[in-house]
């Protein structure tokens, strides 16, 4: 599924897919691994990539489905993680349109900061959507310069947060970090996000 947010992956997917294999889940998720459900559940991996989170997921016992909207990306994730027993979608945010039902767990590793600002309150109003009421959602935020080619925003984290409880979601969590590939100037912030009136 070609979008604006895709541009230039595609042409870059053979670097980018060993790239994002050389990062270990449990690196990239370790402030949050407290919050990833420890009894099995099923799991949405939005702009899933090589699918290395999504296979992380499955080895733990999660019904895993793994949104990705690249097809050379999506290419190298049924490839390196066939056998998984992962869901595949090609599919995007705001809408989402090919995924039905409700998740213990959803994740957004660098994908909302392809949406434009017309894109980012609707796409937390499907994310809410998405969510048992128990759920939780990860979500990282990019800040640094943007890569020429790339649709791609710095978006304040408050804004963000501002966006989530428009949508009926609570902050329960929030860090920063540096970028675990060592780029110049480029930092994230992780946030974790629940129904407002989840326990």
């Amino acid at each position: 599924m070609i979008t604006k947010g895709t541009q230039g992956y595609g042409a870059e997917a053979d670097r980018l897919a060993h790239e994002y294999e050389s990062l270990p889940s449990e690196d990239v998720f370790r402030d949050v691994l407290h919050l990833i459900p420890g009894k099995p559940g099923r799991v949405l991996d939005i702009g899933a990539g090589t699918g290395r989170d999504a296979a992380a997921f499955a080895v733990r016992g999660h019904a895993v489905t793994a949104v990705e909207p690249t097809p050379e990306l999506l290419a190298h994730a049924r490839r390196l993680h066939a056998g998984a027993g992962i869901a595949w979608l090609d599919d995007t945010l705001p809408d989402l349109a090919a995924v039905q039902g409700t998740f213990d767990l959803v994740t957004l590793v660098a994908v909302f900061m392809h949406l434009d600002a017309g894109e980012r309150p609707r796409a937390m109003r499907r994310l809410a959507g998405l969510l048992e009421p128990a759920g939780v959602a990860l979500l990282t935020l990019r800040h640094g310069p943007t890569p020429q080619g790339r649709h791609m925003f710095d978006i304040p984290d408050e804004e963000t947060v501002a966006h989530a409880a428009g949508a009926g979601l609570s902050v329960v969590h929030r860090s920063t970090w540096n970028d675990l590939l060592g780029r110049p100037g480029v930092s994230w912030t992780t946030l974790a996000l629940t129904p407002a009136e989840a326990p």
